[in-house]
Order: C-alpha cells, then structure tokens, then sequence
C-alpha cells in the first residue's frame, strides 16, 4: 500500500482530534483537501478505517492500528530531528507531557526550568483526570506520563521522582482541628468529600479505609481539589487531598490538616512509559532533569 507521510500525519490528527475539520487545521492544509487524503489512505488500506457519528469521528479497529502505527513512525521521525539537532549543537523539538490534575501544582514549574536551559523546545503538556491520563498512555500519544498509580495491568518504564503525601483536612473551625492525635474512627460521624472514582488519591484513600476497616459516609466526590478545599472549607465535611494541593498555608484558605494516626498517607509520584517506548533525546533529557530537581 502507498501511504506517504504526510497522510500519516493527517492520520495521526484525526486520530487524536476526531474531527477531520481540526485534523485539517493541525496539518495545515484545507478540509477538501483532508478528506480526499482520508478517501485515499481508506482505498490504499483496503478495508473501512472510521464512520461519522452525529458529526465525530470514530476510528474502526484497523483505523485504531493504523494511528499507532503513524503514532510511532511520528515518534521516531521526532527523534531524528531531535538527534540531528543535538549534533548542530542545538537542542530543538517539541515534548509531549501528560499528567494528573495534582501535578499541577509543581510540575510546571520543573516544566519551566527545563525549557530556561531548553529554550528553543516547544512542550505540550495535557492535564487531565488519571482515567484521561492512562487512557494516552494505552494510546503511546504522549513522550512521558506523570501520576502516582499507575496502571498495574502495563508494562512499564517507571520512575519515582518525588513523594507525595495524603493529608485529612477538615474546616478550621472543625473541632478536631485542636486534637493533638486522632483515631481515623473519630471521624466516623462526619461526612467526607472525595475525589471521583478512578483517581489516584481516591485509590489510595479506599486502600487505606479498607485496610483499616473504615467505611465513610461519602456526602460527595468531586474531580477538582480546588472544589474540594472550599467545599470542606464551607463545613460540608472533611476530605482527604494531596498536601501538594493544599498549599503551604492551609489556615489562610479557611482549612487545618487533622493530626489522624495513619496519616499522612505515603504515596509517591511516577515518571513512566511504555517499556518498550525507546524515548527521544528531549523525553530523556527531561527526564534526567526531573530526577535530578527531585533529588535536590
């Protein structure tokens, strides 16, 4: 079959878009154009690739493996480039991220002292819930994925870089707030606000909870920390977050961390991949950087 890479390209965009409009514009060429190079890349293939439901698009399952395949053949073009960039004495190209919501609230800021020592390297970096995470990871549509469960059915790449420790945090006015040391069976009578099923921290939470046979009374769950602290901080209940989320003054945001034995709760961020993703020079120069930040 003759495929040419740009259609590959085209392929790879209405893949991650579904939307043969925006793969158009990501590769920059008109929408009559795009889909008479998917008519095209369809007859080359031989066998029907996506269908058009209520305006998206949906790949069939050769569609599906035809977009890892360009996914790939992208992934080591990149890396070329990159290759023969670093042998210019440049170090140029584009990093693809992905990580959990929590990581927000300093992975940027690692982000941004890589790209003052990289500054001719473009990042593009996606946030969004575990679930979404994992999801690009099964897809390999990223170069690296930072959350603190990974998936445990995946072979993986994986680093831990930084601890990440789970707090009880309730409205300062609570009344446990002033105890010196609680059992996690004080809190049985307060209602407790979460984040949704599928998280990380809800995981480690429910692991926890189970291991100590402690069943809460979930009022709520929500898929936002920020939502969660001025829910708690409201007096709708108590919760357990990442004390990456909460700050350095918790007290300021109308919030004290509860002095719960069994807490704060180990947990710990990963760095990882596929393992048998062979990760470009940029990938492994933020790697590197990472771990290098983390250990400082």
């Amino acid at each position: 079959m003759n495929i040419s890479f740009k259609q590959l390209r085209l392929w790879r965009a209405l893949a991650d878009t579904g939307s043969v409009g925006a793969a158009a514009a990501a590769t920059h060429v008109t929408q009559p154009t795009a889909s008479m190079q998917l008519k095209e890349i369809t007859q080359a293939v031989g066998v029907p690739l996506y269908e058009v439901i209520s305006r998206r698009v949906h790949l069939t399952q050769a569609g599906e493996a035809l977009a890892q395949t360009a996914r790939a053949i992208s992934a080591e073009w990149e890396s070329f480039e990159q290759h023969m960039s670093a042998l210019k004495g440049h170090q140029t190209g584009r990093l693809r991220l992905s990580m959990v919501s929590t990581a927000k609230y300093f992975v940027p800021r690692q982000v941004g002292s890589f790209c003052a020592l990289y500054p001719d390297v473009e990042v593009s970096l996606e946030v969004l819930n575990r679930d979404g995470v994992v999801a690009r990871l099964r897809d390999n549509m990223d170069d690296l994925y930072i959350m603190s469960m990974p998936p445990s059915d995946m072979a993986l790449q994986d680093q831990v870089f930084r601890p990440n420790p789970l707090v009880v945090i309730a409205a300062k006015s609570h009344p446990a707030s002033r105890a010196a040391s609680l059992n996690l069976s004080t809190l049985k009578s307060d209602k407790f606000i979460l984040r949704e099923k599928g998280s990380g921290t809800r995981m480690a939470v429910d692991r926890h909870f189970k291991k100590n046979r402690f069943t809460p009374t979930v009022r709520m769950a929500l898929g936002s920390n920020e939502a969660i602290k001025e829910a708690v901080a409201g007096g709708l209940g108590v919760s357990v977050i990442s004390s990456h989320a909460l700050g350095a003054k918790p007290q300021s945001q109308g919030l004290a961390v509860l002095n719960v034995r069994g807490f704060p709760l180990h947990s710990q961020w990963h760095l990882v991949c596929p393992k048998a993703k062979r990760l470009s020079p940029l990938a492994l120069a933020f790697q590197a950087h990472l771990m290098q930040d983390a250990s400082a």
